[in-house]
């Protein structure tokens, strides 16, 4: 039978029964394969046991859906004739299909492990902080899988659903019940895991974090359209959320830009993260992104990013346009420059062995930057800076390894301390238009703070100015359309008319102007030639888009995903 047909099922019986080590971003063993049989023998066997949940199974999903879904379909991202832009995606798209047999690996791999783990020949403290991580990541994967799919089934444990035969009579399961199901998960998962536990690794803050924004995001779910979220839920995200805050003794970092940098890939604001290397044999271990997202030539290993460009709607949401002139544009949001590059902009922490990164250089200089493709290429006159660790220098300079191809030890973040201190003002705001509550004031001004020193703290705070300090803070680490998912729920027209209103398309004439003031320091528009283009129309936004397609062959093999989602009890039916 093909591996295919058993996605949901098969996969993590075959994965976890025979490990391929990825060098680990803490200790590992010295063995470079194992299998079950001589595995799980102490405490260091264990503990690395999880390190492929870290990495590995979230490859594809890297590298085909965390850009493209939450941000394309959100506005962020320019993808010229992607269906992720126009809100054509179906059922036989690659990427979906990518993104889904990833999401599902992840959950496969994470229920073989914990199984196995109960059995571990180790202590009991490392036995639980190891089977607290699983579950941790398997909510994670389930959290995606709802927000981008909405009913799916529920797969509790992998080898007794092969034993009992039924892995393609599986039913989907109403999204109101995938919710209870990773509360459930995260519960069990903050019961196992320590307060502290190694650099880089999760803890029980991070598993109490997520669960807040689980909870938030729970709230709208049987709101049908009515606009009101639950008032229980909302309580429990804001909780959970300022537990974190008070309690875990995590700190923002100081300043916005040195999050994304290598030296600080497992910094207390991360919670969760996909902790890479380029150090191993199986290339799905290492950070794929600055070949996706770079530009042909900034790195020696190929990058294909020319056209993956920051949306005109965001940099409205910065306050900028690609028309500023450079010496006078707003420069307020120190998050604007670390996420997307522009005309002017410089980076010290890129090509460092060539005094830094000059954008203009780069895209005009040929002898600055051999590889590059002749002048801009990008339609809205930037390009990503996210998710860059430099060229080869800088990586070796920072991680002491060189880089492959699609393949780097930089660090993804995947939730955040400030996201947290965000869930927490929405949850205090819930179902009103506004708060005066000094804690979700405080908590709101600490992100924006930290990126736009002039902000004063304000009187109070409206949920429309956290929903877009959410878009501004967390552009392009997969979030934006997540946001978008959960308004979907209880208020699915106000989504779509934040949608309707994006300007999504690019502009005319900015090769030309940016070429003049690289060559002639002379910044000149030209209102003829360089404007907005408005001639592509607006994609069709209706209600559906808030749900992806299933994969075609997911249904063909399991024709009841096609009939309606069935409620579950989780609570009474799955155990941890």
């Amino acid at each position: 039978m093909k591996v295919s047909r058993l996605k949901y099922i098969a996969m993590g019986a075959i994965l976890g029964l025979s490990f391929v080590s990825c060098e680990d971003f803490l200790d590992r063993p010295n063995e470079d394969s194992y299998n079950d049989g001589n595995y799980f023998q102490n405490d260091a066997q264990t503990k690395v046991s999880v390190n492929t949940l870290y990495n590995s199974p979230w490859y594809d999903f890297l590298s085909r859906g965390y850009y493209k879904i939450p941000e394309a379909l959100s506005g962020n991202l320019l993808l010229g004739g992607s269906p992720y832009a126009n809100f054509t995606v179906n059922g036989s798209d690659e990427d979906m299909k990518s993104t889904s047999n990833s999401l599902w690996a992840v959950n496969a791999q994470a229920n073989t492990i914990y199984n196995r783990l109960k059995t571990a020949n180790a202590s009991e403290s490392v036995k639980n902080t190891a089977m607290g991580e699983c579950l941790a990541w398997k909510a994670m994967a389930y959290f995606y899988l709802v927000r981008i799919l909405g009913e799916v089934p529920i797969v509790h444990d992998n080898s007794s659903e092969i034993a009992a035969g039924n892995y393609n009579e599986k039913y989907k399961v109403k999204a109101a019940d995938i919710y209870e199901y990773i509360i459930m998960t995260l519960e069990k998962a903050i019961e196992l895991l320590p307060e502290e536990n190694q650099a880089g690794r999760i803890d029980k803050w991070a598993a109490k974090g997520l669960l807040a924004k689980v909870y938030l995001t729970k709230s709208g779910i049987n709101a049908n359209g009515n606009g009101q979220r639950d008032a229980d839920d909302l309580a429990k995200a804001a909780s959970y959320a300022k537990d974190v805050i008070n309690n875990s003794g995590k700190q923002l970092m100081a300043n916005y830009e040195d999050i994304f940098k290598g030296e600080n890939d497992l910094c207390e604001e991360s919670l969760f993260g996909w902790r890479w290397t380029a150090e191993q044999n199986n290339y799905t271990c290492g950070n794929c992104l600055t070949s996706e997202l770079a530009m042909k030539g900034f790195e020696t290993y190929q990058c294909w990013g020319d056209w993956t460009a920051p949306s005109v709607d965001l940099q409205d949401a910065f306050g900028v346009s690609p028309l500023d002139n450079p010496t006078q544009r707003n420069q307020s949001d120190a998050r604007r420059k670390a996420t997307m590059m522009m005309a002017g902009d410089k980076y010290s922490y890129w090509w460092q062995d060539k005094g830094g990164f000059n954008y203009l250089d780069f895209l005009y200089d040929k002898e600055y930057a051999p590889g590059s493709n002749d002048g801009l290429q990008s339609s809205t006159g930037a390009n990503i800076a996210k998710h860059l660790y430099g060229n080869t220098n800088d990586h070796i300079k920072t991680f002491g390894i060189s880089p492959g191809q699609q393949c780097s030890s930089l660090n993804t973040h995947v939730l955040r301390l400030a996201d947290i201190y965000l869930v927490y003002a929405e949850a205090v705001i819930g179902n009103n238009n506004s708060t005066a509550d000094a804690s979700a004031i405080d908590a709101f001004y600490k992100v924006r703070q930290r990126a736009v020193s002039a902000y004063e703290r304000p009187a109070s705070i409206t949920l429309d100015q956290v929903l877009k300090e959410r878009r501004l803070e967390l552009a392009f680490e997969g979030d934006y359309w997540f946001d978008l998912v959960r308004m979907s729920y209880y208020d699915v027209n106000k989504a779509m008319n934040i949608i309707k209103a994006q300007r999504r398309n690019g502009y005319y004439g900015l090769p030309d102007l940016y070429k003049e003031y690289k060559m002639n320091n002379v910044w000149n528009v030209d209102e003829s030639s360089m404007y907005y283009e408005t001639n592509t129309p607006k994609p069709n936004v209706t209600a559906s888009i808030f749900k992806l397609p299933l994969p075609d062959e997911d249904v063909v093999y399991n024709p009841h995903l096609l009939e309606d989602a069935q409620h579950l009890d989780v609570r009474a039916e799955f155990v941890y």
